[in-house]
């Protein structure tokens, strides 16, 4: 087991495993840590809505300019708010 097995690992590999970027053994320890910690699981559950909800298309309500310079900078995503 590695230092990924605990919620300190976890929030430290959140991005990595939503993206699918983890190698399937970490993918394996980490959804064990999260079998077994109701909040882990309510973290990940709760990045990974929010990240849908950010990409449904809302054209008859577009993200205002400043909320989406707030978030993308939030979130260290800076890089992206031009593409």
């Amino acid at each position: 087991m590695t230092d990924i097995c605990n919620c300190k690992g976890l929030v430290s590999s959140i991005s990595e495993y939503i993206d699918g970027e983890l190698p399937p053994e970490l993918c394996a320890e980490l959804e064990k840590h999260m079998s077994e910690c109701e909040n882990c699981t309510i973290v990940v559950n709760t990045l990974r809505k929010t990240i849908d909800l950010y990409k449904q298309p809302t054209p008859d309500n577009p993200l205002p300019d400043e909320i989406k310079s707030r978030l993308y900078a939030r979130l260290h995503l800076e890089d992206y708010m031009n593409k």
